[in-house]
This record gives structure tokens, C-alpha cells and sequence, in this order.
């Protein structure tokens, strides 16, 4: 491997932007100058969003995605394992769609076609933090903000490549990358032991688990998403 610098991308979830990664992008400026993906707006499935991640960012990349970015970044690992000098997983899942979250996002993605994307997503929105975090309404109102900005035709694209993701178990104990597993204690949206399966099949990986935390861990615990962050990528740089 190479002794330089690798590009540090940031990966976001489901109709996210780089607005989740705001105190990341701020705390990791310096020396890493972190870049957001957003092959999640552009591509229909996960393996084309992680070919064109890939295309998109010469050299070694150290790959940081959180829930469907997770996603990404384990295909793009799978699609070219030598250009990956490092992961770290937030909030993420490993495992292929079940067929009772199939049916909710077909649901979902019903009304989405209607244009009622406000009335599915905001009742749920507490869904994704922690009840202390859930309470901030500054918080969840940004986390709504960038969701609808997203709109319908991104949330029914997004989603339906969620839904068609592929099994990263199958792939992920060849993984030799150092590899950071996180996930908020309290996380309902992918539960810890997604993380615990996910930590216990790459070798060597490490995992921490974010005390009062939900899914949105970027943004409900940032002083110490950030801390592990940086103290991991001094290790790996």
C-alpha cells in the first residue's frame, strides 16, 4: 500500500446530503479535507452507485458511509477490495431486504407517488433518533429538511435500491481493510446487531457502539462520533 494520504469520501444514508456530515465535515477538514458522495442521487442501483463512487475518486480512498452509504461502501470494497485503504461503518446493514421491510417500503413508496412524502416522513421522524435527541425539534427539523428536499422521485429510486441490495455477508470476511464499525445504542432503524454481525464478519474490525444514540449518529452524538473518527483515521493514515 501506498505510504500517501488516501481521499477520505463520506458516504450519506437514504436521501440524506452532506447536511448529515455538517460537524463531521467541519472536525475532519484538517489535514483530511473530506469529499460527500452523491451517487445516491445519480444511480439506480448499489452496485452502480459504488462503480461510479469509484470512478468518480482515483487512488486509495478510505470510505465512511452511514446506513445506505454503509451499503455502498461494502459494494465498492467488494467491487475493488485494492483501492480501499480503510471503512468505517455507521448505522448500517449487511444483510439483504426481508420481506416485511419490502412491503413497508412498497407502501411507502405508493403514497410517494401520490406526492404525500411529508405525511409518510414526518410521523416517522422520531423514528430515526434517540427519544433525548428526539425532543430537539432543531435537530429533527433538519433531518425532515433534507429528507423532503430529497423529494419523491428520489425517495422511490433510493429506496428501491435499498430494496434490491445485495448480501455483503457474503463478502465481507475477505475484507483485510481496517475497518470501524459504529452504531447508536438505541437504533431502530438498523438495529445494533446488524453491527455486531457486521463487526464479527470483517477481520480485525472494531466496533463501538453510541451510548443514547439512535440511527442518525452523525448528527445526535457529533463530539464523539467525530472523536472516534479522527483517533481511527490518525491509525490509519
Amino acid at each position: 500500500m501506498s505510504l500517501s494520504r488516501p481521499t477520505l469520501v463520506l458516504l450519506p444514508g437514504l436521501a440524506a446530503d452532506a447536511e448529515m456530515w455538517r460537524a463531521q465535515l467541519d472536525a475532519l477538514a484538517s489535514p483530511w479535507q473530506p469529499r460527500v458522495a452523491d451517487v445516491n442521487r445519480h444511480h439506480d442501483t448499489i452496485e452502480a452507485m459504488a462503480a461510479a463512487l469509484l470512478a468518480q475518486h482515483a487512488g486509495e480512498l478510505v470510505l465512511c458511509g452511514a446506513s445506505m452509504g454503509g451499503i455502498v461502501a461494502m459494494e465498492a470494497a467488494r467491487q475493488a477490495p485494492q483501492r480501499i485503504r480503510a471503512l468505517a461503518l455507521l448505522g448500517t446493514n449487511a444483510r439483504p431486504e426481508t420481506d416485511d421491510m419490502r412491503a413497508l417500503r412498497e407502501g411507502a413508496i405508493a403514497l410517494f407517488a401520490k406526492g404525500q412524502v411529508r405525511e409518510v416522513i414526518e410521523p416517522n421522524v422520531a423514528l430515526a433518533f434517540h427519544p433525548d435527541q428526539a425532543q430537539d425539534a432543531a435537530l429533527t427539523g433538519a433531518y425532515l429538511e433534507f429528507v423532503l428536499r430529497a423529494g419523491a422521485d428520489q425517495l422511490i429510486r433510493q429506496n428501491r435500491a435499498i430494496m434490491a441490495r445485495p448480501d455483503a455477508r457474503l463478502h465481507l470476511p475477505r475484507l483485510r481493510c481496517p475497518t470501524l464499525v459504529m452504531c447508536g445504542d438505541a437504533d431502530q432503524l438498523t438495529p445494533p446487531e446488524c453491527s455486531h454481525e457486521i463487526a464479527a464478519l470483517v477481520p480485525g474490525a472494531q466496533l463501538v457502539m453510541v451510548p443514547r444514540c439512535g440511527h442518525m449518529l452523525t448528527m445526535e452524538k457529533p463530539a464523539l462520533v467525530n472523536a472516534t473518527l479522527m483517533h481511527w483515521l490518525q491509525q490509519v493514515a
